[in-house]
């Protein structure tokens, strides 16, 4: 025992004399290499290592001294079996002091990653592969892993000559990392890993095989292993994928930005946004491999990129937005957290800058003479501004219905309505262009939020907040707008999916063959129709007669009446229908608003359509014979009354509709008499319908008008003495009769003024009349009653409205025209005419 205690005396040289653990550790090593460990003298060293655990330090110091002797003297062949014989100490000991033996192992590890040859670099990666299998009873308190972390991601970026050493080289270093992840991510006194130099590291590493194997063969997906390989733990891609889901999937909360962040940065030094498709893989992995409430964790770090790259090139930004659009698809399925508003408050802001950048290109692209370059940035945008709008919509649509109504609600918030405060998005300095295109876009999005979606309530899915602006939105000068509108209210409305059975405008001969589902019309929907039926069925009369209608338009229109036919008609809401028919066809012969020919005809052939349909659903065989006698004598006399031919390219149009065929029109007097009997009220078909147009639709349509034709009216100013006799007709209208105020004062008048009880019955009277009269008048009558009272104040507000666009007056002089030239002519100012409350 005193010779082991003293391992540098004599007896050093001398073999019988030298320590038992040394004799033991040099028997293991054959003559000649070739022959391998010796199995027998490797089992009593083992034995030996296992009796005197002790002894496990000095085992693997003297190891490791051989080891660095044999690499440096080139005898690979015995530095083979040292680290054969290490890795059996490893695996057979597991007693508290193998930690010094360890530390040992390391060290001679880090020698073998050290030296150039690419069999000791593999050789030395095993090895570590090996240890960082095995699970320690004691966790470690000094041990770092920093040298290794930098040494296998070196492998991990080898550029060898020869293409086989390469793979095998990166291939090493990606098992060297991945043994890394597992000896460390487990352990919390080696959290240090996941700190941003050990991550700026890792991830690249990983990425970059991924990357190298995707730009080797694009057709393969880098997801997605070929099948052809014969072992996939030989292909680097195949093996840094797996070693990237298992450390995104051990990553915790705290970890997830510094995992994430090295991802986006190694995208952009490597300008793989453009193509994106590498991208959108690494994210896609991403998303699958973390935990499912981490997930908004990544949707942050995207969106703060894409706030980093908010000046970069279109390309940049729509590649960033593909891949948010990836992570959000797969989030939404799961739980997203507090980042949903923040996900669409980010992606309005950048539709806003797109749509400033593509104006941006469209004014210099006119001042400018590169047309091409101009178009293919305006393009570009286009493809940016899409990608975002396919983002919102397709996160909106696959959110739980209660958080997609919350939605629906947040962007019909962020659409620029003309008449009503519109805070969310300055619209003034895009102009009506840009307004335009951001309406179009963001019900485009709307539509994709609303597909599928399915409310019990009407109530529920169109409050008010909701329906006003839509409805307002629906009264525009622009039919792809008003089309969007009708889209989405099919979405909302249509629960049972018929919309595909009535598309495109018809009559329809037998509507039972479409087998349409239906059920019975709840008393929540029912309370809905009653408050909120009048506003449906005035837009619907609105829409029809705008002069800008297309095919398209008189499609969505029909629709629009069926479905609501089907979801939500009961008796009462079917006679109200028919009576807003009946309306269209009379302002369709009317022609009050001085329509085309075309919208006129189509008009006719929309109720012809819709009326054919209403009255096979109710199954009236009497309503159905007048209608089917109508479309008969129309076919024969006046086809293009029919959507046949009306919506043909090359359809004979007539001068003028004759309102004395009444038989090729519907009557009021034969449908009621068919709706004569139980269940509806054919009474109230006698009453015309009148849509109320409210003070907001007339504002928003002047207001509409004014932005519209802005420039034109610099062209088209009128005169400073008009505007004041216009000024001074309307104020000398509002004041009473000067005769009238100087009335004489007598005895009789002042009795008279005393005297109130005659005042009282006439008041007493009044008022009684007036309830009696809203008491027992029907809603429509009383509707035209005031209809009548709110024209004055349209009038007015027209008035108002045109005396705010005009110029100020000035009396240094004014403009006339005359043989077309512009004059001049002063006025002075004793000469102007005031009115009575502007002089004192």
């Amino acid at each position: 025992m005193d010779s082991e205690n003293n391992e540098s005396g004599v007896c050093g040289c001398c073999g019988p004399l030298r320590p038992r653990y040394k004799r033991l550790v040099d028997n293991i090593f054959p003559e000649d290499p070739k022959d391998g460990l010796s199995k027998s003298d490797m089992e009593k060293l083992t034995f030996y290592a296992v009796s005197a655990p002790e002894k496990l330090d000095r085992i693997g110091a003297y190891l490791a001294e051989r080891l660095s002797r044999d690499v440096v003297r080139h005898r690979y062949g015995n530095v083979v079996i040292a680290m054969e014989a290490l890795d059996q100490l490893l695996m057979a000991c597991h007693s508290q002091s193998i930690k010094p033996f360890v530390e040992s192992f390391l060290h001679m590890v880090a020698k073998l990653l050290e030296s150039r040859e690419p069999d000791l670099q593999v050789l030395g990666t095993n090895s570590f592969v090996k240890f960082a299998n095995i699970e320690e009873d004691t966790p470690s308190y000094h041990r770092r892993y920093d040298f290794f972390v930098s040494q296998f991601s070196a492998m991990c970026h080898s550029t060898h000559e020869d293409v086989d050493t390469r793979t095998r080289i990166r291939v090493a270093g990606i098992k060297g990392l991945q043994g890394v992840v597992r000896k460390t991510v487990n352990d919390e006194l080696q959290a240090i890993i996941w700190e941003p130099q050990h991550m700026d590291k890792l991830i690249p590493s990983m990425l970059f095989n991924m990357q190298d194997s995707d730009d080797l063969d694009r057709a393969g997906h880098p997801s997605t292993p070929s099948v052809s390989d014969q072992d996939g733990e030989e292909n680097p891609a195949t093996l840094a994928e797996s070693c990237f889901r298992e450390l995104l999937g051990r990553a915790a909360y705290g970890n997830m930005n510094n995992a994430v962040r090295p991802v986006l940065v190694h995208l952009d030094n490597h300008h793989l946004w453009e193509p994106n498709e590498f991208a959108v893989s690494c994210f896609r992995i991403i998303m699958y491999s973390i935990q499912a409430q981490h997930s908004h964790h990544v949707i942050q770090q995207v969106l703060g990129h894409l706030d980093t790259h908010n000046k970069n090139t279109p390309r940049v930004r729509a590649g960033i937005v593909q891949v948010l659009l990836e992570t959000v698809a797969i989030a939404a399925k799961g739980s997203v957290g507090p980042t949903v508003l923040e996900v669409f408050n980010t992606l309005l802001k950048h539709l806003r800058m797109s749509v400033d950048f593509e104006l941006g290109e469209s004014s210099r692209r006119n001042s400018s003479s590169s047309v091409s370059s101009g178009r293919s940035k305006e393009s570009e945008e286009r493809i940016v501004q899409n990608a975002i709008i396919q983002t919102i919509g397709f996160f909106g649509g696959n959110l739980p219905d209660y958080q997609r109504a919350e939605v629906m609600m947040f962007i019909m918030g962020k659409v620029p309505v003309y008449g009503t405060p519109c805070h969310t998005l300055d619209t003034v300095k895009i102009g009506h262009q840009g307004t335009k295109r951001i309406q179009t876009m963001l019900l485009s999005s709307l539509i994709m939020v609303t597909s599928g979606f399915k409310s019990k309530s009407m109530a529920a899915a169109l409050p008010p907040p909701f329906l006003d602006p839509l409805f307002s939105i629906s009264l525009m000068e622009d039919s792809e707008l008003r089309q969007l509108v009708l889209e989405i209210l099919h979405n909302i409305i249509d629960r049972h999916d018929n919309r595909a059975k009535l598309r495109g405008i018809r009559i329809i001969p037998n509507v039972a063959a479409l087998k349409i589902k239906r059920e019975k019309i709840s008393k929540q929907d029912v309370a809905f129709m009653k408050k909120h039926g009048q506003q449906l069925y005035r837009h619907i009369y609105l829409g029809c007669k705008e002069d800008d209608n297309v095919h398209k338009n008189f499609e969505l229109l029909f629709t629009t009446l069926a479905i609501l036919t089907i979801e939500l008609a009961n008796e009462d809401v079917v006679v109200d229908l028919i009576r807003l028919s009946i309306a269209l066809q009379d302002m369709a012969l009317a022609n009050e608003e001085n329509m085309s020919m075309s919208i006129r005809c189509g008009v006719m052939a929309l109720v012809a359509a819709y009326l054919n349909f209403l009255s096979q659903m109710i199954a009236n065989p009497s309503f159905c014979q007048h209608v089917s006698k109508v479309i008969e004598l129309r076919n024969m006399d006046a086809p293009y009354l029919l959507p046949e031919h009306i919506f043909r390219d090359k359809c004979i149009l007539p001068e003028c509709l004759d309102k004395e065929e009444r038989a090729l029109y519907f009557q009021t007097v034969d449908m009621a008499e068919c709706l004569a009997g139980p269940g509806y009220n054919a009474e109230r078909l006698s009453i015309p319908y009148v849509p109320q147009v409210t003070v907001l639709y007339t504002v928003g349509k002047i207001l509409h008008r004014c932005k519209q034709t802005s420039q034109d009216r610099l062209t088209r100013r009128k005169s400073f003495v008009d505007t004041v006799s216009l000024q001074v007709d309307i104020l000398s209208n509002s004041l009473p009769d000067k005769s009238q105020l100087a009335e004489e004062i007598t005895f009789e008048t002042l009795k008279k003024a005393i005297d109130t009880s005659g005042l009282e019955e006439q008041e007493r009277e009044r008022r009684r009349q007036v309830m009696e009269k809203f008491q027992k008048a029907p809603f429509e009558e009383l509707a035209a009653h005031c209809e009548s009272k709110a024209n004055m104040l349209h009038e007015r507000l027209a008035h108002i409205f045109e005396l705010t666009i005009r110029p100020p007056p000035s009396p240094s002089g004014v403009v006339s025209v005359s043989s077309g030239h512009a004059q001049h002519q002063s006025v002075p100012v004793y000469e102007m005419k005031f009115p009575d409350l502007c002089v004192y």
